[in-house]
């Protein structure tokens, strides 16, 4: 659907604004908001809220996140209407959702301002700072060390403002059309969802019971796997692979530099592959003192800590990479493929195996000793070939799926803001946004 334009337009005065409707006015924050001030003492309220993804949401006080209760009298007290802004790290986080509308009375950190808007209506007003974050107005206004603001610093602001009824017709053009555009996202990300199930399912039917499902099948008494074609080997890990090492695990910020040897961390496993879309580099030097961890064609990675289970095969292109808390396996080429390990360990049934061995409560993390203790299936090196390659052309198929449906949402949610922008700051007239809708069904 387009929406016309209004008829006349004037500059609005505001670089970041450029012209709006002849009607509009601007006004400063401070005249149309309070900084609410309500403070927890003696602990008043105890619905604990929480701003996450540009909504606010409830969170659970017991939860052991190391406050004691007597630390949430020291948080602010907010209301039904009232308007939460984010405004700290301005600096180092240019990404995050930092304001949203309060849908209830409860209680949450002072490091955040709440507004109060007053005799004006709450939702437009949260749509308008939507927008103004959105286009990043916020990141420019910041001043000290972190990047910050205190409602001293916000009070200025120019609030684009139409008459009261305009306004509430704004709130209702965009509550309609952004549930529309929501129910779409919520629809894709299931999408998405169905199809990151159905990879998982393809690599775990695949390793389990390889090219023949009905072939015989025996039992398997390890971690992980039940049961395994009678014809596949059972081994240990160490009694296949050639080394089992580890990158390096101390602390990485002084030691990486603008260019040089290609420095891999958990962040580039990606679905079985690695993807150097976030670059680390160390020294030639550096990586030449710990190089046991010098990366080979056909090395197998894992993720040491964090996302444990994530896996790839090291590729010529990353041959003489060094990397960093991965765990690096070189198989035995005549027992094992390296693409056959790396979808195991992708699997549920390696994963689970992985994660058994893990250690550190705090820090759960793998220790090569315990991996190489593991017990993993070997199917004979032609079978390991042929289900891999198998493997690979049917994840691909399903990853294209669900590469197309994080683009539509990623389509859809740019939309959505766009429309916000656009009705709040007048660049599109919907004042008749119901007759055209009737007219339109």
């Amino acid at each position: 659907m387009s929406f016309p334009r209004y008829p006349k337009y004037k500059d609005s005065g505001v670089e970041w604004l450029g012209e709006v409707p002849e009607h509009w006015v601007t006004q400063p924050l401070c005249s149309i908001a309070d900084e609410c001030s309500e403070s927890n003492v003696g602990l008043a309220g105890a619905n604990l809220l929480s701003l996450s993804y540009g909504e606010i949401v409830r969170k659970d006080a017991t939860a052991n996140d190391g406050l004691l209760p007597e630390s949430f009298e020291t948080y602010q007290i907010v209301r039904l209407g009232d308007i939460v802004l984010r405004l700290t790290d301005l600096q180092n986080d240019q990404r995050s959702l930092r304001s949203a509308l309060v849908s209830e009375t409860g209680i949450i950190t002072s490091a955040y301002l709440a507004i109060r808007p007053r005799n004006i209506g709450s939702e437009y007003i949260a749509y308008l700072l939507r927008a103004y974050d959105r286009t990043k107005v916020f990141y420019s206004m910041g001043g000290g060390l972190r990047q910050s603001m205190k409602f001293a610093d916000l009070k200025r602001l120019p609030m684009l403002l139409p008459p009261k009824w305009e306004q509430d017709q704004i709130v209702a053009f965009l509550k309609s059309e952004t549930a529309k555009l929501d129910a779409l996202i919520a629809e894709q990300r299931r999408l998405v969802a169905l199809l990151h199930d159905k990879r998982q399912a393809t690599i775990s039917d695949a390793v389990a019971g390889g090219m023949n499902p009905d072939s015989p099948t025996v039992p398997l008494h390890g971690k992980g796997l039940t049961r395994i074609p009678a014809h596949w080997e059972v081994r240990t890990l160490s009694s296949v692979t050639e080394k089992i090492t580890n990158g390096y695990v101390g602390p990485t910020r002084d030691i990486l530099v603008d260019d040089g040897i290609r420095y891999l961390q958990s962040l580039h496993i990606k679905q079985n592959q690695i993807r150097f879309d976030v670059p680390y580099y160390v020294t030639a030097e550096w990586s030449a003192r710990h190089s046991k961890s010098i990366l080979e064609t056909g090395d197998v990675l894992v993720v040491q800590t964090g996302d444990i289970g994530q896996s790839a095969v090291v590729t010529p292109d990353f041959t003489g990479c060094n990397c960093h808390a991965l765990i690096v396996i070189t198989p035995r080429v005549e027992s094992l493929l390296g693409e056959w390990l790396a979808w195991y360990f992708t699997s549920a049934f390696g994963m689970y195996a992985l994660l058994s061995v893990q250690t550190g409560a705090l820090h759960p993390h793998l220790n090569c000793g315990k991996v190489k203790a593991l017990v993993v299936p070997v199917p004979p090196l032609k079978e390991q070939r042929e289900i891999s390659t198998a493997i690979y052309r049917q994840v691909r198929e399903v990853d294209t799926l669900a590469q197309e449906a994080e683009c539509a949402v990623v389509l859809l949610e740019e939309r959505r803001t766009a429309l916000i922008s656009a009705a709040v700051t007048g660049k599109i007239d919907v004042r008749n946004y119901a007759t055209d809708a009737a007219e339109a069904a």
